[in-house]
């Protein structure tokens, strides 16, 4: 009887060893363009750019985002109106989506005053999109004065840069 627990105890840690025991495994292909025509995924294509509508699509698309003024100014200039209808072009390719204007201005002057000039040069910028034909109610404005600078210093360099007005979509 021993001699058969013996045997049926070996029989039982081979059968465990075996199920154990590892299998080869097979490594994914090397990356590279063969490998990359052999994915058997979803056949739904990726997007080469930015998604349609989105605000990747709006920087991609118009000459800038940005439209720049001098000190203490808030008109639209002729470099100033090629950025705007280039705005306004795609906004009329989208005319479901709505846009924020942002007003900024420089750190020099009192906080109040700046706030009031962000308004001003975002309010030109609008202004100017509803006289090409752009529907008002799409078209937000905010001034953050000189809350939210994108250039650090205290020099004409930085200054210029965030004399600014930014258009950003909404939806």
């Amino acid at each position: 009887m021993t001699r058969s627990l013996l045997i049926a105890g070996l029989a039982a840690a081979t059968l465990t060893l075996g199920a154990c025991a590892s299998k080869p495994k097979t490594l994914p292909p090397e990356p590279g363009p063969a490998a990359s025509n052999s994915y058997q995924g979803s056949t739904a294509a990726t997007p080469a750019g930015p998604v349609a509508g989105s605000q990747a699509d709006f920087i991609a698309s118009v000459m800038s985002d940005t439209v720049n003024f001098d000190t203490d100014r808030y008109n639209i200039d002729a470099a100033d109106q090629g950025i705007l209808q280039s705005q306004a072009q795609w906004l009329g390719r989208y005319p479901n989506k709505s846009i924020t204007i942002e007003g900024h201005a420089d750190e020099r002057g009192t906080r109040d005053y700046n706030i009031a000039l962000g308004e001003r040069r975002a309010n030109s910028a609008k202004n100017y999109l509803v006289s090409v034909g752009i529907d008002p109610a799409r078209i937000n404005v905010v001034s953050y004065g000189k809350e939210r600078p994108i250039a650090i210093g205290s020099d004409e360099e930085s200054w210029a840069r965030n004399r600014r007005a930014v258009t950003v979509t909404v939806n």
